[in-house]
Formats: structure tokens, C-alpha cells, sequence
């Protein structure tokens, strides 16, 4: 990481803001609804999708499993809102409960085995799906330009790594530097086919093989795929590396 002053409270406080204003964004809009930052998903599948994320994340922070599990089985008998609040509040109180460096299995070869890998995570797919609400009743607010600086990281340092650790390995070899125009913290981040990604803070005027700038907020929403970014140069391989938002 290259900044802190960012603690498992600190997320925690985030997802529940970040919550409550999903809750609102998709209480207002009609189940049926096409999300027009994912294409092909309905308000409906948005929200069972967040349900779903939050009952399979916090289940580690539950249970302290230090190996990978299945998903749990759709549930029954509850409509896609009664399962969203369910999860809301139990992703809440857990959240609240478990400190940070509780060792747990987290999802990245980049990232260590500690509890605050998924408060992080959660936190920022509560971002974008809070994003991904607003968008569809076109009452999107700013993301603090702090909370951009931090989610750019989480992409860069964890999200890469465990996208190419999956099924959508990449032969792309190179480096990219990511310097948003509005705060002080930038990134290099160098890639090598078959490795866990490299990343560190960028020197003043350093450059690589591709450059992504813009202010913080659209560079994250960028990386997620969410909005598009014309400050880009250099080698596109390396550049589709980094975006790991499509069919997220």
C-alpha cells in the first residue's frame, strides 16, 4: 500500500455509509430496471449480487476459515430486499467485531492472510455497487478523492494479481504507471507473465510502457470499467491488465 491512515474501522465506516445509500438508490427503483453500468443485469440482480457477496465475504470474517469456501446456496423463502437487508446488517455487526489482523484466507496472491483484506474489499464492492444503483436513477455523488486513492491501490496491488491468478491469465508483459491528477500518491505497477505483479510508488516524471492520469475518481471508476478515461498512452495489453471491472 502506498498510503495509510486507512484502518478496518475505517472501511467499516465506509460500507456502512456506502450501504445505506445503496439501499436508498435501489429502494427508489424499479426491480426490473436495466443497469446501465452492467449491461444485462436488472436493479433485481444487483441486489441479490450484493447479497450474495456480502453472506460469501463475511463468512471468513466469521468463521476464520483459513482455506477457501463454497459459496453458500441461494436462499430461500426471502424476497431479493429481505435478503439484501439480512446481509447488510449481519455484514455490519461482523465488520464492527473482527479486527484487522485476524488471520483469515483471503482471495489474492498479493495480499496477506489478515482479516482486513476483505473490510477493504468490502468496502469498495459496496462502492461500486452503490455506483452501479445510482447510475440506473441518475442520482450518482461524488467518491471522496481518499477513498478513490485507496481503491486505486486495492486494484492495483490485489485485484490484478488475483485476476491473473484466475481463469484470464495474461501474456502481457510491461510496466504502467498510474499518477491521478487531484492528490499526491502515484503507482508503478510492472508486470511479468507467470508472476505476482510488482507495485510500488511511482518517482516524480517516472514513466513506463503505459500511463493512465485523470483525476482519482475517474481513474478508480476507470479500472472497475465504470467510466471512461482518454488519459491513457502506451501499450493497450498492459492497460487492459489493469482494468478488472468487465463482468464485475
Amino acid at each position: 500500500m502506498v498510503q495509510t491512515g486507512w484502518t478496518a474501522q475505517r472501511w467499516t465506516a465506509v460500507f456502512i455509509e456506502q450501504a445505506e445509500m445503496f439501499r436508498k438508490a435501489v429502494a427508489d427503483a424499479d426491480p426490473a430496471a436495466e443497469v446501465p453500468t452492467r449491461p444485462g443485469w436488472t436493479v433485481q440482480d444487483l441486489v441479490v449480487h450484493l447479497a450474495r457477496f456480502l453472506e460469501t465475504s463475511t463468512a471468513y470474517l466469521r468463521t476464520g476459515s483459513r482455506n477457501p469456501m463454497s459459496p453458500p446456496s441461494p436462499p430461500v423463502g426471502l424476497s431479493p430486499l429481505e435478503y439484501l437487508d439480512l446481509q447488510l446488517t449481519a455484514a455490519g455487526e461482523i465488520l464492527t467485531a473482527v479486527p484487522g489482523n485476524r488471520p483469515v484466507w483471503t482471495f489474492s496472491p498479493a495480499a496477506p492472510d489478515l482479516a482486513w483484506v476483505w473490510h477493504r474489499r468490502i468496502a469498495h464492492e459496496t462502492v461500486l455497487r452503490r455506483f452501479d444503483a445510482q447510475a440506473t436513477v441518475r442520482q450518482i455523488v461524488a467518491t471522496e478523492s481518499d477513498l478513490c486513492v485507496d481503491g486505486i491501490d486495492e486494484v492495483l496491488t490485489t485485484i490484478v494479481a488475483a485476476k491473473l491468478d484466475g481463469d484470464v491469465p495474461t501474456m502481457a508483459t510491461g510496466t504502467a504507471v498510474v499518477r491521478p491528477t487531484d492528490v499526491p500518491e502515484s503507482w508503478l505497477i510492472s508486470l511479468v507473465e507467470g508472476e505476482v505483479p510488482e507495485v510500488r510508488a511511482a518517482a516524480p516524471g517516472e514513466e513506463g510502457d503505459a500511463q493512465v492520469t485523470g483525476e482519482a475518481e475517474l481513474v478508480y471508476f476507470w479500472l472497475w470499467n465504470r467510466m471512461n478515461l482518454t488519459e491513457m498512452t502506451g501499450d493497450q495489453r498492459v492497460l487492459d491488465v489493469l482494468r478488472v471491472g468487465r463482468g464485475h
